[in-house]
């Protein structure tokens, strides 16, 4: 089987900037998603880095770019903590961007459940919210990353036991240096995507650029292992993250 991806990046001056390029993508995405199939299916992950974007997004500027009515999101990964929780990335989404934009269908995952469970039951939920087949895998029309000083993307951790993961698309984990459970989408699923966008801001995330932007060798760091097999692998990184300074 042909396996292309198709890698961009773009270099701003200011993490303004990385959040307003991506918005820009998120609308083109989201057009075209709606002219081919009637419906932008959308996940997003957490962390600090998207919250300027979520801001900008539900800002008066920005708030009806977006189709949200036709929009349908979900989460890449989500600790295993409350809805209401400081660390729950769902509770930064619900704060920054969903109590001011009018979107309607949102899935979260359910973290305050057992990890094995609740990472079953959100992977039985993408497969009946696409209404696949079986062996065919959901394709996202844009799922929107960050990625840690370690290069770990998601909750797909340096050298975690479910880098390598082919049968799940959502697995539970153990991060035992963070002492954290965790229920994250797999590659298999992240790389059938029609567009993955990763941000990353920040003069301390120069040292993992050079290594998760370089597609042709064997991969080191689980950003590098993000290859839509079809789609676009779009990074997104300020000047500081590209120079170190």
């Amino acid at each position: 089987m042909l396996r292309e991806t198709f890698l961009s990046l773009t270099v701003t001056e200011s993490p303004l900037e990385v959040a307003e390029r991506t918005a820009s993508m998120l609308e083109e995405q989201c057009a075209e998603a709606l002219r081919q199939r009637k419906v932008f299916n959308l996940a997003v992950s957490g962390g600090k880095t998207p919250v300027p974007l979520f801001q900008l997004l539900s800002s008066p500027a920005w708030r009806r770019r977006i189709d949200w009515e036709k929009t349908v999101l979900y989460w890449v990964d989500e600790r295993c903590v409350g809805p209401d929780h400081p660390d729950s990335n769902y509770r930064v989404v619900r704060e920054e961007l969903l109590a001011h934009v009018p979107i309607t269908r949102f899935y979260r995952m359910k973290g305050e459940e057992e990890p094995v469970r609740a990472a079953e039951a959100y992977e039985r939920l993408l497969l009946d919210n696409f209404a696949l087949p079986p062996g065919e895998i959901p394709c996202f029309d844009c799922i929107l990353l960050g990625v840690g000083d370690d290069g770990h993307v998601g909750s797909l951790f340096p050298h975690s036991c479910v880098l390598n993961e082919k049968q799940r698309l959502v697995a539970d984990q153990y991060i035992h240096h963070l002492k954290s459970s965790r229920i994250t989408m797999t590659f298999p699923l992240l790389n059938s995507s029609r567009c993955c966008i990763v941000m990353a801001v920040g003069k301390e995330k120069h040292h993992v650029l050079s290594t998760a932007l370089n597609l042709m060798e064997e991969p080191a760091l689980p950003a590098q292992m993000l290859r839509p097999t079809s789609g676009r692998l779009c990074w997104i990184i300020d000047e500081a993250a590209y120079t170190g300074r």
